[in-house]
C-alpha cells in the first residue's frame, strides 16, 4: 500500500500539535500496514503497524468473552515505563494509534484520539485485503 502521508498531514498535525507528549502517531489498516504517520522514524511506524494488527485481534477476541460485547475493539491502552500507547478503531479496517512520554495524560489523549476519529474517521479507512489484493 502507497503511504498516504500527505492526505493526512494536516490532522495528524492537529492531534500532535494538541496534546502534549506524542513521540509518534501512525494511522494503519486491520493487517498491519502503515497507511500514513506523523513524528518518529519510519521503519519504527512500520514495526508499530504491525505489532498493533496482533493487538487489535487480541484485543477483539477478549471482547468477545463480554456477554454485552459485539466484539469489536474500540481502544486499547498500555501504560509502560516512560509513556503510554494508545490503539483507536478509526473506522472499517483502519486503526489510529500514538505513542507518547509520561508528560501525555491517558483521559486527554482519549478524547483527542475520538475527536479525530469522529470527525475525519471517513478518510480513516482501509480497503479489506485478501493475499496482498485489495478485495
Amino acid at each position: 500500500m502507497i503511504e498516504q502521508q500527505g492526505k493526512f498531514d494536516w490532522m495528524l498535525r492537529d492531534l500532535y500539535d494538541g496534546v502534549p507528549g506524542i513521540e509518534m502517531i501512525v494511522v494503519l489498516s486491520a493487517d498491519g500496514l502503515r497507511i500514513a504517520r506523523y513524528s518518529g522514524d519510519p521503519d519504527a511506524a512500520d514495526r508499530v503497524a504491525a505489532a498493533c494488527a496482533g493487538l487489535q485481534s487480541l484485543a477483539s477476541a477478549v471482547s468477545q468473552e463480554i456477554p454485552t460485547s459485539d466484539g469489536d475493539m474500540k481502544m486499547v491502552l498500555i501504560e509502560m515505563n516512560g509513556g503510554y500507547f494508545y490503539l483507536m478503531a478509526a473506522g472499517p479496517n483502519a486503526y489510529l494509534a500514538v505513542l507518547s512520554d509520561v508528560r501525555c495524560e491517558p483521559g486527554r489523549m482519549g478524547l483527542s484520539m475520538a475527536d479525530l476519529v469522529a470527525r475525519i474517521g471517513p478518510h480513516l479507512t482501509s480497503p479489506a485485503r485478501r493475499n496482498g489484493q485489495t478485495v
